[in-house]
């Protein structure tokens, strides 16, 4: 009998795992991170690409825009929102490569670019992961 194929998750899919993913993610940090806007998208935009010096779109799983909380200040202006931006395409294609789980690769993406708020190493990324 050949394997049933299924659709991949949608970008509706993928923000409903990015929402969960989310809950598993420590408290202190999920706590400083409530303000910051998850969005979903199948690829990076042209100017971010350019802005990157990405060969591929499928270079980039996610990116998180704004300002980090250590260089914001109290007369910052509040006009732009921090985000998270989950690229689909690109991660779906990491996920078929690596066979690892897709909600721990959503999770694991989120976790690097919430530290990027933080303004946190690799060192203390990874450690929050595997500590969390």
């Amino acid at each position: 009998m050949a394997p049933r194929l299924t659709p991949p998750p949608s970008l509706e899919d993928m923000e409903a795992m990015a929402a969960e993913a989310l809950q598993t993610i420590p408290e202190p940090l999920r706590r400083h991170a409530a303000d910051v806007v998850i969005r979903v998208e199948d690829f990076p935009d042209e100017e971010t690409e350019q802005e990157m010096g990405l060969e591929s779109p499928f270079d980039l799983l996610g990116l998180y825009r704004g300002v980090a909380l250590h260089h914001k200040s109290i007369s910052a202006s509040y006009g732009d929102v921090d985000m998270i931006f989950l690229y689909r395409r690109p991660i779906l294609d990491y996920w078929c490569e690596t066979g690892e789980d897709l909600a721990h690769i959503i999770r694991h993406v989120l976790i690097h670019e919430i530290g990027h708020h933080f303004g946190f190493s690799d060192e203390d990324m990874d450690r929050i992961e595997r500590d969390g």
